[in-house]
């Protein structure tokens, strides 16, 4: 027998083992036991449970708390540029540092320039 066949019968058996090996796994998966929760329609479920009126799904219930009108002009004050400040809370001051930077870290310095 040749070297060469030889390192392949030898080498063989490894590969072979890992193989059998996770061939064992579906037998261990906890989805797949038997007496295991499984996911199949649970979404579902839990929106029926939720739910106070199922026709609500199919056709929908405006909001009487929300206002179209309020929410049209605060998008056309924005596309206008006119956007309103928010009120000051008193809480912290917010203020802008630096230039140029977005994460609000002052931009490095050029080479030369410390």
């Amino acid at each position: 027998m040749s070297r060469a066949v030889s390192r392949a019968m030898r080498a063989l058996p490894l590969p072979a083992l890992l193989l059998a090996s996770l061939a064992g796994c579906a037998a261990t998966d906890p989805l797949t036991r038997e007496g295991a929760w499984h996911p199949v329609g649970a979404n579902d479920a839990n929106l029926r449970a939720m739910i106070a009126d199922p026709q609500d799904l199919v056709n929908g219930v405006p909001s009487r708390l929300a206002d179209g009108g309020m929410a049209a002009a605060a998008v056309a004050r924005y596309h206008a540029g006119r956007v309103k400040p928010l009120p000051d809370s008193g809480l912290a001051a917010i203020a802008v540092q630096g230039s140029g930077s977005s994460s609000g870290a002052a931009a490095p310095a050029a080479p030369g320039q410390n």
